[in-house]
């Protein structure tokens, strides 16, 4: 009989029995984020969605805000994305333009990964029927832990996946609450037969949660994260173990998603002629502002209204230019995290 163990992974998560194909992708920064729309009926309270993307009906894709798929496709080619995770919100409010931007990315790259996050509360067997078509794997979010008269509904509508995906393709993902770990234990165990895999997210405060899970929980050092919730993911770990399920369980811990996953995509990003990456997956540049420098160790960065030269460069030109030292982000925003004049010596 094959023993059955929980894996720590290389990416700071730890697994039973392996991930779900759609987490292959994301902790290797291959998974484009097509944030669909930020508007959702549920408003969970341990939501943690910032201002800029909460209630408002905004397409993102990574980093950068769309207005079309044209620019969608821009974004997937830059970041060398292998598939997508589509989120929100809820997808299903603009079901439309859900199934209209993944028919665009399935038609423009081959083999592209496509998951769905989906609340269970406006599923029906049609849109499931829908989504089948442009959806490789579907991740719902029960309404039980908001709601407990919803645990029967959120079993029925996940049972309907079932009509239309194999099993091993269907999941549910759940933040976890400290103090409900029984809850989703037991949910977990009720749902079994109808899932193929369980993802469990470390819980993290943000702009619009902080209020709510400050009053509930404490943070770690740090402040980001809730003191707890990993364990309390071990436990629900070491108890599905114990049960002897099949189910692929996967704890997600923040510094999965946000040194691994995020860290992960800024390498795989394209980058502007003559920039350096560091370990970090930032990009260091060396830059004149608001100058033309015809030379072909010379980029024209008209984003930012600036010339990207070549470090060759430097010592030739710094004394007729201001020339800085620039450490930013490869991703659409270019945030800056460091700017420096090269002085001359």
């Amino acid at each position: 009989m094959r023993k059955i163990n929980i894996k720590q992974t290389p990416f700071a998560s730890y697994c039973l029995n392996g991930v779900a194909e759609g987490c292959k992708f994301c902790v290797k920064g291959r998974k484009l984020v097509l944030f669909i729309t930020g508007i959702c009926s549920r408003n969970c309270w341990y939501c943690s969605l910032s201002e800029k993307r909460k209630n408002k009906d905004d397409i993102w894709v990574n980093e950068r805000k769309c207005k079309s798929i044209k620019e969608m496709i821009e974004e997937a080619k830059e970041s060398n994305a292998c598939g997508a995770g589509i989120t929100g919100g809820d997808p299903l409010l603009k079901m439309q333009r859900t199934l209209k931007y993944a028919r665009a990315l399935k038609k423009k790259f081959k083999h592209f990964h496509i998951h769905i996050y989906l609340p269970t509360k406006f599923v029906t067997k049609g849109k499931l029927k829908k989504l089948k078509r442009v959806v490789d794997e579907i991740r719902f979010h029960p309404e039980f832990l908001i709601n407990k008269n919803k645990e029967k509904e959120d079993i029925e509508k996940i049972r309907f996946a079932s009509l239309f995906w194999k099993k091993q393709n269907i999941g549910i993902e759940l933040p976890i609450l400290p103090d409900k770990k029984q809850e989703i234990l037991e949910f977990i165990l009720k749902i079994k037969d109808y899932i193929g895999f369980v993802n469990l997210n470390e819980l993290e405060i943000s702009d619009t949660n902080f209020n709510f899970i400050t009053k509930k929980y404490k943070l770690k050092r740090g402040g980001y994260v809730v003191v707890g919730s990993k364990e309390a993911g071990l436990w629900i770990l070491k108890k599905c173990k114990k049960a002897k399920l099949k189910l692929r369980i996967h704890l997600c811990t923040a510094e999965t998603k946000n040194w691994h996953q995020y860290k992960n995509r800024l390498l795989c990003h394209e980058i502007l002629p003559f920039g350096k990456r560091t370990s970090e997956g930032t990009i260091v540049y060396f830059a004149v502002y608001g100058k033309k420098i015809k030379n072909k160790l010379a980029f024209a960065d008209k984003k930012k209204n600036r010339i990207i030269i070549s470090e060759r460069l430097v010592p030739k030109l710094i004394k007729k230019y201001k020339i800085y030292k620039v450490e930013e982000y490869p991703t659409y925003d270019g945030i800056e995290t460091e700017r420096g004049e090269i002085k001359w010596t």
